[in-house]
């Protein structure tokens, strides 16, 4: 029975999400109603697939029911049509709306792509996902340190060519090496932690300089270069700002000693592509292990595509078959907050957008 102590509360799935998952949102409270209508989302092509299969397509009649049923809820989970122009438009047209929840743990580029004006944009609130990519994305990180340790790219370019080296070339200890993280939120502390299990010291940056347990330098962005003198391996896990735009570039790069491992799982715009192949190709980085780039798709005609040196990955390290479940899990702990009238956590910076 509905508590009428307490006014409805109505969420709009916006984005494909499982049934059972479906279930446990209505399951958090009585006053919640939840509005799913499967056959008005896109089909998911792979577990967490939000903006589902591009061929989809929905009839006027059904474009019209999908519209109308967002804008009869107060709360969204994932933005309209997993776009920025989706978001924009529910932001016009539902007067109601309080709280989008977007998949994305970064979703501050998509709210700033809406293009919405801040008086738009303090009508209603965007949480991000962050946090529950922290895991897999730290656990990315670790592959790409010991690859680079380990020399992954040259044993396969020796195993394609079929060549047994007459001599044999030593790898480098994980153990014992310095490890420093840009970026010491959720995803830098989870690849903190697995870091420590193997062995490395670690620091890192922070936008508030203060002490962290298990952290042995924290610096803000203008005392990077001085932490990279150091470093052994480099893991970047910041998002795209005006702050980190092409942060690490040639003055960055160069205060590394010859040899680092570079790792980025945080956003493409923060690192100058160029300066990074230079940097590949004089030395000072040793390897680099990519799932973000400056413009995705990375372009047929980069260079990184065929560096001997790089891995690419399509920006989909965040992904697990787990995904789905644990933002489930998250935007429930936040519904309940939001009922309870608490404070929201991981909100997007409307200033700054991230």
């Amino acid at each position: 029975m509905m508590n009428t102590m307490m006014p409805e509360t109505i969420v709009a799935i916006a984005v494909p999400l499982e049934a059972e998952l479906v279930d446990s949102i209505r399951a958090v409270d009585p006053s919640v109603t939840v509005l799913y209508e499967p056959n008005l989302l896109p089909p998911e092509r792979f577990p967490a697939d939000h903006s589902g299969d591009p061929d989809f397509r929905r009839t006027p009649e059904q474009e019209a029911r999908y519209w109308s049923t967002l804008n009869r809820a107060q709360v969204l989970f994932g933005l309209p049509n997993e776009s920025p122009a989706g978001l924009a438009r529910i932001a016009r047209e539902n007067p109601r709306l309080q709280w989008v929840h977007a998949m994305a743990a970064g979703a501050g580029g998509a709210v700033k792509a809406s293009g919405l004006d801040q008086q738009t944009l303090q009508k209603f609130k965007v949480t991000t996902s962050a946090g529950v990519h922290a895991l897999p994305l730290a656990e990315f990180a670790a592959l790409g340190i010991l690859n680079g340790f380990k020399r992954s790219a040259e044993l396969a370019q020796d195993q394609a060519a079929k060549v047994w080296p007459e001599l044999r070339t030593p790898t480098r200890l994980v153990s014992g090496s310095t490890l420093v993280i840009t970026g010491l939120g959720e995803i830098g502390l989870e690849t903190a932690r697995i870091a420590r299990a193997l062995g490395m010291k670690v620091s890192g940056t922070k936008r508030t300089v203060e002490p962290i347990e298990g952290i042995e330098r924290v610096a803000d962005n203008d005392g990077l270069a001085g932490l990279l003198a150091s470093a052994d391996a480099v893991v970047n896990t910041l998002p795209g700002t005006a702050f980190t735009e092409r942060l690490f570039n040639r003055e960055v790069f160069s205060a590394m000693k010859p040899g680092t491992v570079f790792v980025n799982v945080g956003r493409g715009t923060v690192v100058d592509e160029e300066a990074l192949l230079e940097a590949l190709d004089n030395g000072q980085v040793s390897y680099a292990c990519l799932d973000v780039f400056a413009v995705e798709p990375l372009p047929p005609e980069s260079p990184l595509w065929n560096h001997p040196r790089v891995m690419v990955s399509p920006h989909t390290s965040a992904l697990s078959a787990a995904e789905n479940r644990l933002i489930a899990d998250r935007f429930c702990s936040n519904l309940r907050t939001f009922l309870d009238g608490g404070d929201l956590p991981h909100l997007v910076d409307t200033v700054h957008f991230y």
